[in-house]
């Protein structure tokens, strides 16, 4: 699996915002044509991303384009699909055919530019309630989807709510794309942003939430916001202790013929000890 904890956003627009970003230690950066970038500003910021991402020694680095619905679609992936991209955030994913029209228009232009086809990832960016009921099909929409990532703000105005600190108005859209990317067998999603900026105390319970549920990281859109959300999304000493600790008992059980142990007063069995083992892998891909 590769670990995304903290991915961070960055106007597209902003050449000086994108070269800090690079160096802010986030997992991933996604550079935004979508609403991060005026209308009128749209084909600067292609221009800016376009030359950004043919830069030789780019880091893990996304591209958030518009909607497959909106009339920037083909001019956005024109413009950045190049070697060295991780690959591109689709936003207002709200179904399987919107995913696959992305899919195949980034094939194209792959093989136009010499990339091996299917290079790119496509993560689907999920933001409505629309989307939210499509999430099984749309995680599984193409091989290309690796996982699918949340926007809360969008999908609070959809439902006609707000986001609070207290997210019970995300439970059921969270709980959803948990269980379509697992259904899809992809990794675990992307939670949301926060979008309390200065709050960081709600920003890591908000994190802690998404963690709980099974989120693998969080969407980010403040420097300020990725050393709590690194910290949050990483396994503790604590856990990779336990972990090691499980997966040795039952290991030792394992060979002696037995499926199920006690340790430390608690139950034992298979689903257990591989959840033990994922703690330990992401522990291990962290270093």
């Amino acid at each position: 699996m590769n670990l995304l904890r903290c991915l961070l956003f960055v106007p597209g627009t902003d050449r000086n915002k994108i070269h800090k970003a690079f160096g802010l230690n986030a997992d991933a950066v996604i550079m935004d044509l979508e609403d991060a970038v005026a209308m009128s500003k749209k084909n600067t910021a292609r221009q800016v991303v376009g030359e950004v991402v043919q830069s030789p020694a780019l880091p893990v680095t996304y591209v958030r384009v518009n909607a497959v619905t909106s009339p920037y679609i083909l001019a956005d992936l024109q413009a950045v699909v190049q070697p060295g991209l991780a690959g591109i955030m689709l936003a207002k994913a709200e179904t399987a055919e919107e995913v696959r029209q992305a899919n195949w228009l980034i094939g194209l232009l792959e093989e136009e530019r010499d990339i091996p086809r299917g290079t790119l990832e496509l993560i689907p960016f999920i933001e409505s309630a629309r989307g939210i009921e499509n999430a099984n099909k749309v995680a599984a929409a193409c091989n290309r989807v690796k996982r699918v990532a949340f926007g809360g703000n969008d999908y609070t105005a959809d439902t006609w709510t707000t986001y609070s600190e207290e997210g019970t108005e995300l439970f059921y859209a969270r709980a959803k794309l948990i269980a379509a990317s697992r259904v899809a067998d992809i990794e675990p999603p992307l939670d949301t942003v926060c979008p309390f900026i200065k709050n960081i105390d709600a920003l890591r319970e908000d994190a802690r939430r998404a963690r709980k549920m099974g989120f693998q990281g969080k969407l980010v859109i403040h420097p300020a916001q990725i050393g709590p959300v690194k910290e949050i999304f990483s396994p503790t000493p604590e856990e990779v202790a336990a972990a090691k600790k499980i997966v040795a008992a039952f290991d030792a059980a394992e060979a002696n013929g037995t499926g199920v142990i006690q340790l430390d007063g608690k139950m034992v069995e298979y689903p257990i000890a591989n959840r033990a083992r994922q703690i330990l892998a992401a522990a291990q891909e962290i270093k």
